[in-house]
């Protein structure tokens, strides 16, 4: 008895797309952090470039596959996995630019995230449900973290002296450090911008702290 051979299926332009941020998320990056460590234009995978403005499917070119896979040094064996994967339970956390997270309106006044401007990423596993994601941009926090890495921030996490934080301030600076010391009254930081010196400030100045629990490097 002959057997008929299982009909091919096409590939669709949602499963391309998903198979990058497939990708950029194996890579521990966002789709616009994979752009950039590709030496492409930052924008060249974010989901407004999907459709065109008269709302037609754009498709990414062989060429820019090619470089997010050298980037991401991965094959193209690799990349047909990821097409033909199907979306499973791993939890997606809320991604933010560095330099947006000052902006008013990102967090609520517990530290976690609120409002527009926030896409998602896929991330290692954490049982803050609070946690987020911050997106690197620049050079200023070399060598601790690089243009386009991605960091884990979680406000549930304890924090304690030697960890690596973000800090909120009341008047909406957005820092990140290495926390000194801590008390009642003050908070003693080392900024991981090399060009900022050590600071103080006050507790009562200070609107959130959430420790860093991953990054990707």
């Amino acid at each position: 008895m002959v057997k008929q051979a299982k009909a091919q299926r096409m590939l669709t332009h949602d499963q391309i797309w998903a198979a990058l941020d497939r990708l950029a998320a194996c890579a521990g990056l966002s789709p616009s952090g994979l752009a950039k460590r590709a030496g492409l234009d930052p924008t060249t995978f974010n989901k407004s470039k999907r459709v065109t403005s008269d709302g037609r499917e754009r498709w990414p070119s062989t060429e820019s596959i090619a470089k997010a896979l050298a980037a991401a040094e991965a094959s193209i064996e690799t990349f047909a996995r990821l097409i033909d994967d199907e979306p499973g339970d791993g939890r997606t956390v809320p991604l933010l630019g560095v330099a947006q997270a000052g902006a008013s309106g990102a967090f609520d006044e517990q530290g976690a995230p609120s409002g527009k401007g926030w896409s998602e990423i896929a991330l290692p596993t954490t049982e803050d449900v609070s946690a987020f994601a911050l997106e690197i941009s620049g050079d200023t926090l070399m060598p601790v973290y690089r243009d386009g890495d991605v960091i884990l921030v979680s406000p549930g996490t304890p924090v304690r002296k030697g960890d690596r934080v973000v800090v909120k301030t009341k008047a909406g600076e957005v820092m990140l450090a290495t926390l000194k010391r801590r008390n009642a009254k003050t908070l003693e930081l080392r900024p991981l911008d090399a060009a900022q010196g050590e600071r103080t400030i006050a507790a009562g100045d200070v609107a959130w702290v959430a420790r860093i629990v991953w990054a990707s490097q």
